[in-house]
């Protein structure tokens, strides 16, 4: 660590505590996400900080989510795990045909949670980081109308800007129908530019061979061009952490 960064994380530390808050128990990992999720600006990062540790508080003030919180998500067996693509991280699927937008939507939010937290906590060796990343894959095929959810995929993508800063590596969507193109592009409007170079749409044979290079045929479903079998999120169980339990 250069001295330069060495003195943001410093100067971010205090400002925290300024805000009322406190960076204790948090290495300089985690700190790094919000800092450069606000450019390296220290008094941006510390409030992105903040927020997010009062969202937390808020949200999964039991420091997870329990599978009786988001029974109606869980059931439709829409979102599966797999680790790890060639870059070793690990790998969240979200196949839309199966998704139908939320009646609860606040169920619908701590499921977001549920997902992201159980998909990050896979790429723990052994203990937390806090530099730890993701790659989603956003399926598309053979939806209908009635699958097309802009509230649900802006209410993903925000949580993963505003409280897991840095998580994303990459994100690709696949089979996206002519029709979706125009909500696509609308869901996009919501987005930051950062998040948006981390989003690849696939459209051709090209792109696919890419896309199953980059990922690794060993972790891809054997529908997406892989070796492995679909896992859903719900029916995977992780190591427990050497410094607690992960759930």
């Amino acid at each position: 660590m250069d001295q330069q960064t060495d003195f943001a994380l410093t100067h971010m530390r205090q400002s925290i505590q300024k805000l009322g808050s406190s960076a204790e128990g948090y290495g300089d990992p985690t700190l790094m996400r919000f800092l450069i999720a606000r450019s390296m600006d220290v008094e941006k990062g510390a409030k992105m900080f903040v927020k997010w540790k009062k969202w937390r508080a808020a949200m999964v003030p039991n420091g997870f989510i329990s599978v009786s919180d988001i029974p109606d998500e869980l059931e439709a067996r829409k979102i599966f795990l797999h680790g790890f693509t060639e870059d070793k991280f690990p790998l969240l699927i979200v196949q839309s045909r199966r998704h139908f937008p939320a009646k609860d939507q606040i169920q619908f939010k701590k499921f977001c949670a549920y997902l992201l937290d159980k998909t990050i906590a896979s790429a723990f060796k052994g203990r937390e980081i806090g530099n730890e990343k993701m790659i989603g894959i956003i399926d598309l095929k053979n939806i209908s109308y009635k699958n097309v959810d802009p509230r649900g995929l802006i209410t993903g993508f925000q949580f993963l800007q505003d409280y897991y800063p840095e998580r994303l590596a990459k994100c690709y969507i696949l089979h996206m129908p002519w029709f979706f193109v125009s909500v696509w592009k609308f869901v996009s409007r919501f987005l930051d530019k950062a998040t948006l170079e981390k989003i690849v749409i696939v459209t051709n044979e090209d792109e696919t061979r890419e896309f199953i290079r980059e990922v690794g045929e060993e972790v891809l479903p054997e529908e997406y061009g892989g070796k492995a079998k679909l896992v859903a999120i719900q029916d995977v169980e992780l190591t427990p952490l050497e410094n607690g339990t992960t759930n």
